[in-house]
């Protein structure tokens, strides 16, 4: 597919185009320039919601074959949408998730983690490939004659300390939220909503579970895994 406008690129929707102009990137060839700095994809991840390491590769693919000299460079243009708005209220309306309130160095961690993730291998078990009753499920390579442990050339990658990410945001949710771990109500006590979020129990009733969700929500608390 030949990229003419940013609206082309595979998960970019018109609301990140006004974000992608504030970042200096308003047309394909600014774009094309701004995927080769590591900097500028981290400031992309880090502004544009719901993108990614793996949609930016996809952007990398397909301005990876454009000619530089077909490539646009007029700035993309979105029309402007009249919207009705009704007296009558929607209980059906979309309500944005709550957001943590997070320092500059936080968030610039977090968009390092998120490119360290997408380029982190898929760990898998010593000679899954072989054996099916073994599983994909990694597992420490042993054995003296082993040469994964041995970690010789064309062997699969073992884990090792370096594919860690920043250490600052080591345990936080994707959003930035601190997880805490609740069962009951009571627990939501104490929650600060500004940079924590709960995750209610797996066994907990259908019944304790609605009254938990619906408490969190009065008092502004972010719940990771509601039932809706």
């Amino acid at each position: 597919m030949s990229v003419k406008s940013l609206t082309d690129l595979p998960g970019l929707k018109e609301e990140h185009i006004a974000q992608l102009a504030d970042l200096g990137i308003k047309s394909v060839a600014d774009m094309k320039k701004a995927l080769s700095d590591e900097s500028k994809v981290k400031e992309m991840i880090k502004t544009l919601s719901g993108v990614g390491p793996k949609t930016v590769d996809k952007w990398k693919g397909e301005l990876e074959g454009v000619d530089d000299a077909k490539v646009s460079t007029e700035p993309a243009v979105v029309e402007k949408k009249t919207e009705i708005v009704e007296d009558s209220k929607d209980d059906d309306a979309y309500i944005p998730k709550a957001k943590p309130e997070l320092s500059e160095e936080t968030q610039d961690a977090l968009a390092k983690r998120a490119l360290i993730s997408g380029k982190r291998p898929a760990f898998k078990r010593q000679e899954w490939f072989r054996y099916s009753k073994l599983g994909e499920g990694w597992r420490k390579p042993k054995g003296i004659h082993s040469k994964m442990k041995r970690k010789l050339k064309r062997r699969p990658p073992v884990v090792v300390i370096g594919y860690r990410g920043p250490r600052s945001v080591r345990g936080l949710h994707p959003s930035g939220f601190e997880e805490v771990h609740v069962q009951n109500i009571n627990e939501l006590e104490g929650i600060d909503p500004k940079k924590q979020a709960v995750r209610i129990g797996g066994t907990v009733g259908t019944k304790k579970r609605i009254m938990i969700e619906d408490r969190a929500e009065e008092l502004g608390i972010r719940v990771l895994n509601r039932m809706v």
